[in-house]
């Protein structure tokens, strides 16, 4: 399989496993496309050998068709975390529906699918149920299909992490909603070379790969380790649930993306960490990477708090 097609590659995890997927070529030929509505948004993986990064709407069946028809196999990491109910079931639902059909109409079989940990019909958000619905969509569709489902995913260009830390050197304290929610946070060059090794091992076709970090956390101690490692631990207020969603509310009103919804609250229900019923990183090959030997050098930097004024005016998204 040469020509890959990664829809969601000028993000966060699709810049990562763009750089995996290069290093995997290793100059043997093959494409790699990436294709973006705003070919601003793919600055970072544009000068990448091999890689061609191109102007489409991936929501438009006869632009996806086209992408489709040109390749061996298929990552797709497109994703959202906020928005109405419609726009997580275009994102998650019908987009891995008109996936499945391009692919069946073009004859190519090989698709790996990114989702996430904690994933369920019944599940409380929105967010969490429409992933469900579109891993049963690809699952269903006759192909030969491998997905991941990474707790949250943390790196030098995180909206998690990032956030609290440029959050605590702004404020003296910080009130904050689901504080006992569980993580397993996971490093995103491992989420990457989990997905490339999936492209490449036929044995992971049919089969779900939980992607964790060696060690659960709750959110409170995922926000001190923040606040600390950017040198500015501030004290918590944990909130209860209702005015948890209530401060969400009032963040959903805020221009920008919104750093907190009421539908990232509900998720914060589920615990986000691996189950053990599922294989995971170590079945890839893969050792998990500690959040302690990556993190503190990154949060430290002096370039958080731009890159975190930048996504709050909305600049540079995906």
């Amino acid at each position: 399989m040469k020509n890959i097609l990664v829809l969601g590659g000028t993000g966060f995890v699709g810049r990562a496993v763009c750089e995996r997927l290069v290093e995997r070529s290793g100059g043997a030929g093959g494409r790699i496309v990436v294709p973006t509505r705003r070919l601003q948004h793919g600055q970072r993986v544009r000068s990448l050998p091999t890689l061609d990064l191109v102007q489409a709407n991936v929501h438009d069946d006869a632009q996806l068709a086209r992408l489709v028809a040109q390749a061996d196999a298929v990552i797709n990491l497109v994703a959202i975390l906020h928005g109405s109910a419609a726009a997580f079931d275009q994102v998650h639902v019908q987009l891995p529906q008109r996936l499945a059909g391009a692919c069946r109409t073009a004859g190519v079989r090989r698709l790996v699918h990114v989702s996430a940990l904690g994933v369920a019909t019944d599940a409380p958000s929105n967010y969490l149920r429409s992933k469900a619905a579109g891993e049963a969509v690809l699952m269903g569709a006759g192909l030969d299909v491998t997905l991941l489902r990474p707790s949250v995913i943390f790196g030098t260009e995180d909206r998690f992490l990032n956030l609290f830390a440029s959050l605590q050197r702004l404020a003296p304290v910080i009130p904050l909603a689901g504080s006992h929610a569980r993580f397993q946070p996971v490093w995103v060059d491992d989420v990457a070379s989990a997905v490339v090794r999936c492209l490449d091992r036929p044995e992971t076709i049919g089969k779900v790969y939980e992607c964790a970090g060696p060690t659960p956390y709750t959110l409170s101690e995922l926000v001190r380790l923040a606040g600390r490692w950017s040198g500015h631990e501030r004290p918590q207020i944990p909130l209860p649930e209702f005015a948890g969603r209530l401060q969400a509310l009032a963040m959903e009103w805020l221009p920008g993306e919104p750093m907190m919804s009421r539908d990232n609250v509900d998720s914060m229900r589920v615990p986000n960490v691996a189950s053990g019923r599922l294989p995971g990183l170590a079945d890839l090959g893969l050792q998990a990477t500690a959040l302690e030997a990556v993190a503190p050098g990154y949060l430290g930097s002096d370039f958080n708090r731009a890159r975190f004024d930048r996504w709050r005016a909305g600049a540079g998204r995906e």
